[in-house]
């Protein structure tokens, strides 16, 4: 991002095109690739993607990959070793580095594209969630907000008590 103060803000309605790709709303592209072009798309919850600055991502991930690699060398995950699989899994499988099409256009890889849960030519919600980007299966956002909405207020009240 720009600065650790922007925040990325906004929901936008776009429809994904029948070659995968996405246009990313310009109030939201561009405080993400002010760190640079690389952005990182991840699978988050059903029906749900989040798009990362790279710079931003690559940090959090090497600090998870490290405690779990010290853990791991410590002989501490030796009776783990099933669940250490199960993360190793997700991990693999969790987030790939991406590159925009020509006019801010994501185009969504395989993998992410059934995860998501949107056919060429359906509507996409692109919100800002603050530090990264999402995009949402519209029945799946309505739900998410459904849900969380009546508790915004405490959230709010949490974060600057």
């Amino acid at each position: 991002m720009a600065a650790a103060t922007d925040l990325l803000l906004g929901e936008f309605l776009r429809s994904l095109d029948p070659r995968y790709r996405l246009a990313i709303p310009p109030e939201l592209l561009d405080p993400l690739v002010a760190a640079g072009p690389r952005l990182v798309i991840a699978k988050e919850q059903a029906g749900c993607l989040s798009l990362w600055s790279a710079a931003t991502w690559k940090p959090r991930l090497d600090a998870a990959v490290d405690v779990l690699r010290s853990k791991l060398q410590a002989g501490l995950l030796a009776q783990r070793v099933g669940q250490l699989q199960d993360l190793g899994r997700l991990l693999s499988t969790r987030q790939k580095t991406v590159s925009l099409a020509g006019r801010g256009r994501l185009v969504l890889p395989e993998g992410f594209r059934d995860f998501l849960g949107v056919e060429p030519g359906g509507d996409v919600m692109v919100v800002g969630a603050a530090v990264c980007v999402e995009l949402w299966q519209p029945a799946a956002w309505n739900a998410y907000v459904t849900a969380e909405m009546p508790g915004f207020r405490q959230r709010i009240d949490d974060l600057t008590a």
